[in-house]
């Protein structure tokens, strides 16, 4: 198996996971962009990085995309006897807008992009790979495949994810926070036991969330009301879950992305939510992003 000696450049798009009920099982492709190259090299390791993150990140084999990338191409049963990685990120770190699976989906696509056979790593091998090192498969599985997708694991392991259409007229607005809340202490914060009563009316939630993304997108209200894991998180991001209620109140489909900070809020004409209603409520030193969402996942550009 030989390698590649040009440099192989990816995009990748941010996601929101849980979307409200669907915690853990439902991710969603959005329409900002980490720019991603690697470059193989006749020794030694460079790790260059602009834009978010730069000033945090390390610059060596353990940055996320580098050990990624490395991992992958282990799995083909190749070794790059250096590499030179440039990133260029977007992705605000740690606001829930899947910054690492988009590091983690990154780092395999490049390694996939500098084999000169690259159906040596398929797109299943590459999300099972991925869901190892993350953990979860609701951010990276949109991360690598795009689109709206309702994804888990088998008890054997195997990371599973199948695409549901979103009706034309649904959009998104991202609303950022400026500081970050840590996905390990959100989670710390769930409770290990929860009423059935809200272990049902979520799941009834999270399946009409799949029918109202596609077909109904009037009841995305409805859709996306949760009771696992929000409430339970609002000790750690007290602003955020007061946005969510305060949008929620005016009859706007808002959610917590991911573990958040950040706040994603479903608008668009399909909805009957001007963008403009979410962009104005964004609090000051908050940044808001009006988005396309379901799009490409990691894309090779030439």
């Amino acid at each position: 198996m030989t390698l590649r000696r040009d440099e192989v450049r990816v995009r990748v798009p941010a996601t929101s996971a849980n979307l409200g009920p669907g915690f853990d099982t439902l991710g969603l492709a959005l329409s900002l962009y980490d720019d991603l190259s690697a470059q193989v090299l006749d020794d030694g390791l460079v790790v260059d990085v602009e834009g978010e993150g730069a000033d945090d990140v390390p610059r060596d084999g353990t940055h996320l995309v580098v050990a990624s990338l490395v991992a992958a191409l282990e799995l083909a049963g190749v070794r790059a006897p250096g590499l030179a990685v440039r990133c260029r990120n977007v992705l605000p770190h740690g606001r829930g807008l899947g910054s690492s699976s988009a590091a983690i989906v990154g780092g395999l696509v490049l390694a996939r992009g500098l084999l000169e056979d690259p159906s040596r790593l398929p797109d299943a091998l590459l999300l099972d790979l991925a869901n190892r090192i993350e953990g979860h498969p609701d951010n990276v599985a949109p991360a690598l495949l795009g689109g709206f997708l309702v994804c888990g694991t088998d008890p054997d392991g195997t990371a599973y994810a199948v695409h549901s259409p979103v009706a034309d007229g649904v959009e998104a607005v991202v609303v950022v926070p400026p500081h970050e809340v840590a996905t390990r202490e959100a989670r710390g914060l769930l409770p290990d036991v929860v009423p059935h009563a809200d272990a049902a009316g979520n799941a009834g939630r999270a399946a009409l969330l799949v029918a109202a993304l596609a077909r109904r997108p009037d009841q995305l209200l409805r859709a996306t009301e949760d009771r696992l894991h929000q409430s339970y998180r609002g000790p750690a991001m007290p602003e955020t879950l007061g946005l969510v209620h305060d949008l929620r109140a005016a009859g706007v489909p808002a959610v917590v992305s991911g573990a958040g900070p950040t706040v994603l809020a479903f608008v668009g004409d399909a909805v009957g939510v001007a963008p403009r209603t979410v962009l104005d409520r964004a609090p000051s030193g908050w940044a808001a992003h009006h988005v396309e969402v379901a799009g490409p996942g990691a894309t090779v550009l030439s």
